[in-house]
């Protein structure tokens, strides 16, 4: 392979990574903010599709998953709480 091709690979890489980097240590807000950017782009359709769920705002939670959690319980309804005490050794 050739010295250049090698190097092109190389700062190819370097700069998928840093990109991730990036993206992973970047606040909540500051991605939103570039996804939302990004959007105008003209990119393929699953990275448009990747960028959109970015560019919306958190429901709240970390977990994402809140359309699937079980009903609360009605205000001043009784529930039940059980504690497991520590085995001692």
């Amino acid at each position: 392979m050739f010295p250049a091709a090698q190097s092109l690979i190389v700062a190819l890489i370097v700069g998928a990574c840093a990109g991730y980097t990036l993206w992973a240590l970047l606040p909540s807000a500051g991605r939103r903010r570039l996804a939302g950017s990004a959007l105008r782009l003209p990119l393929p359709v699953l990275v448009l599709a990747a960028l959109r769920r970015a560019a919306q705002a958190a429901t709240g939670c970390a977990c994402d998953g809140c359309e699937h959690a079980s009903p609360r319980p009605a205000v001043g309804s009784a529930q039940r709480v059980t504690f497991h005490p520590r085995l001692r050794r």
